[in-house]
């Protein structure tokens, strides 16, 4: 008995000494509480103060533009119906007058519609390529015509809604862009086949990818022997912070179960109810099918320093750097944004993460961040149509100067090349941001000149910044926002193609790790050696980590990562993951929003991989999880909860063939790869 008893005490003893050891080796406190009620210091002054209504509406100045933004933009009450910014077009081939206009365009409607509806072209990939082949001719002579004229189709087929398919297809929303792209888009080619899927994917397959001759892409060969640099044994706290989706016009009490677009507004419903009813309340602090409001984007930020063990007060310790995997702007539809709401949240959340976070930020650009939203013009377009997103870019670089966040001459480079720059840090690591839209699916200017993976020249500029980088000895982040791989349903397949060989070329002795947002999940990818042919641990070569997003949207927790990284090696050593439970907002009243850490990587997979602990969370590392996943599909399930960031929505992940889609998702780093997955 008295063995037994001492035997219980050791084992006592060494579960206290193993918390203990596990507590010693978080990077700061495991909870933070937000107090309730708004911080009204957040902003120096108010349209109307905090404590009198609970949709706060702080007074922003640009200190780029130099313009104090106005009420209404945000004001919950007076939600805009229509986008009145400088629309452009294509310039006609010739001048003709409005009525031969008219006439013109319903020459080319009567047109369409006998393709549609007629027999003597079957199939509806072929009619659809046929139908924009017509519409081209409207594009060349009534540019100006053309959004109405898609409308009319819109309606007349019920490809959607009549609402829906004005806002998909006016001129100030997205008419005018599918004029350009009718205009200068190879429509009986390649391109028609990418404008047709992605109008429905019944009516062309989606295309495949387009073997990529490498020959003269890269200025140098690979170095015989490349490997990454040993670390030094320093590290420092790196903040992954990504997809805040500020919602400025969130309304408490609104519906938070709304039938149609983004909820917890004043002008959405619930339509199984009668009007003015609402079936669930939208809380304070945010709900599941809802962008961020105020007051859970400043707990967010509130928690990172109590949590990460970093602060600005005397002595504390300081965030080496951050990245913003990107999409500041709410999913507002394109009728309700702006350039100006744009701008807005531009300027106001790069303002609370100065104000917050210590540090430099280094953010790239989402497709939400530009408008209209998912847009962003090659400058190969002529003329003014190259240069109709340069006001963002303007904005964003000379925001991120003002900050102290990049140098004059990284602000440069944005302006130039679509808000991407290249900047090397205090620490000696180089950071390489770019512009995913030029891969993204919902950027329509990616349908011209489809047979051109860099018709952008954005991968242009990231090949000469990674040699430079490799010449000078140089480590390297690339941060972007849409991923290039997973499942291969977000981004086109050749552009991603061409961004899985810059990987390979310049790993693992150069790229240290990518960084991605976009899917408000949490996720990672794994690139390999010779495009992904051969998948093991020894051609495991470079790791796409996806970071959490701050806003809930779609049925999700809040959350962001902290990393830490050797600075030798900038490779990453542990992550953690932070989260708020959206589902315990509607019952909070006497304190705000808590935020707690969720897991340790290291701690959640580094015994299932079995890998040493002094070894970093390389790609070899991941790949060695998914051979443990491969052999227990219970830790897939325990990565289903995590990537649903432990959210009591996220559907769970126990079948083989779930477990089985998940890890080839994991290994797929381009959306060749993604598409080979079982999907869904």
């Amino acid at each position: 008995m008295a063995s037994n008893h001492v035997a219980s005490l050791f084992a006592i003893f060494g579960f206290i000494s193993s918390a203990i050891a596990n507590l010693k080796s978080l990077p700061g406190a495991t909870s933070f509480v937000a107090s309730a009620g708004f911080p009204t210091s957040a902003f120096s002054s108010y349209y109307f103060p905090p404590s009198a209504t609970k949709e706060p509406q702080p007074i922003l100045q640009d200190p780029v533009l130099n313009i104090t933004f106005p009420l209404n933009l945000t004001n919950p009450t007076t939600i805009p119906t229509e986008d009145l910014d400088p629309i452009v077009f294509p310039k006609p081939l010739a001048n003709i007058s409005s009525s031969t206009a008219e006439s013109f365009i319903d020459q080319v409607l009567t047109q369409v519609s006998e393709i549609i509806e007629g027999s003597n072209i079957s199939g509806n990939c072929s009619k659809c390529i046929a139908s924009l082949s017509v519409a081209k001719f409207a594009a060349f002579f009534a540019p100006k015509s053309v959004p109405d004229a898609i409308v009319s189709l819109c309606k007349k087929f019920k490809f959607q809604s009549n609402l829906s398919c004005e806002v998909a297809y006016e001129a100030t929303t997205y008419g005018a862009i599918w004029t350009q792209v009718l205009r200068y888009a190879d429509v009986a080619g390649l391109d028609g086949q990418y404008i047709c899927n992605s109008l429905s994917s019944t009516f062309c397959s989606k295309p495949y990818t387009i073997p990529l001759n490498t020959t003269g892409l890269f200025p140098k060969p690979k170095p015989a022997n490349a490997t990454a640099p040993r670390p030094n044994g320093k590290r420092v706290k790196v903040l992954h912070i990504s997809d805040f989706h500020l919602d400025p016009r969130y309304a408490e009490s609104s519906e938070a179960n709304c039938s149609a677009s983004m909820c917890c507004r004043t002008n959405v419903a619930n339509s199984a109810l009668l009007k003015g009813q609402v079936s669930l309340p939208a809380p304070l602090y945010g709900a599941y099918k809802c962008d961020t409001p105020y007051d859970l984007g400043l707990a967010a930020l509130q928690a990172v320093g109590p949590l990460t063990g970093t602060g600005k007060g005397p002595g504390e310790e300081s965030l080496g750097w951050t990245i913003y995997t990107g999409d500041l702007v709410a999913h507002d539809p394109q009728n309700q944004l702006s350039r100006a709401f744009t701008e807005y949240t531009e300027t106001s959340i790069y303002g609370m993460l100065k104000s917050y976070i210590t540090g430099p930020v280094f953010a790239a650009l989402g497709n939400h961040d530009s408008n209209p939203a998912n847009t962003d013009a090659p400058h190969s377009l002529p003329g003014p149509l190259g240069e109709q997103q340069s006001w963002n870019y303007d904005h964003v670089a000379g925001l991120w100067q003002h900050e102290g966040w990049i140098t004059p001459q990284a602000a440069a480079t944005a302006r130039l090349h679509y808000g991407a720059y290249s900047i090397k840090t205090h620490y000696g690591l180089r950071i390489i941001t770019f512009n995913t839209d030029f891969y993204y699916r919902g950027n329509y200017f990616t349908f011209i000149n489809t047979t051109d993976p860099d018709n952008s020249g954005m991968f242009s500029f990231m090949i000469s910044e990674l040699q430079a980088a490799e010449d000078a000895g140089e480590r390297v982040w690339i941060v972007g926002h849409v991923l290039s791989g997973w499942d291969g349903t977000n981004p086109l397949q050749n552009p991603t193609d061409l961004f899985y060989q810059i990987v390979d070329r310049y790993s693992p002795h150069v790229i240290a790790a990518i960084f991605f947002g976009h899917t408000h999940e949490d996720q990672f990818m794994i690139y390999y050696a010779n495009n992904g042919t051969i998948q093991n641990a020894a051609n495991a070569l470079t790791t796409g980590w996806i970071g959490p997003s701050v806003t809930p949207l779609t049925n999700l927790n809040s959350g962001f990562r902290l990393y830490e990284v050797d600075t030798g090696s900038f490779d990453i050593y542990d992550a953690w993951t932070f989260i708020s439970k959206v589902s315990s907002y509607p019952t909070l009243n006497d304190t705000g929003p808590t935020f707690s850490l969720e897991y340790s990587t290291r701690e959640a997979y580094g015994a299932q991989a079995g890998w040493p602990e002094d070894a970093p969370l390389n790609a070899t590392f991941w790949h060695q999880v998914t051979e443990a996943m491969e052999k227990n599909i219970t830790l897939v399930s325990q990565f289903n909860t995590y990537q649903g960031k432990t959210s009591v929505q996220s559907p769970n992940c126990t079948s083989v063939a779930c477990a089985t889609a998940k890890i080839c998702y994991m290994r797929s780093g381009s959306v060749a790869l993604g598409q080979q997955c079982s999907q869904g």
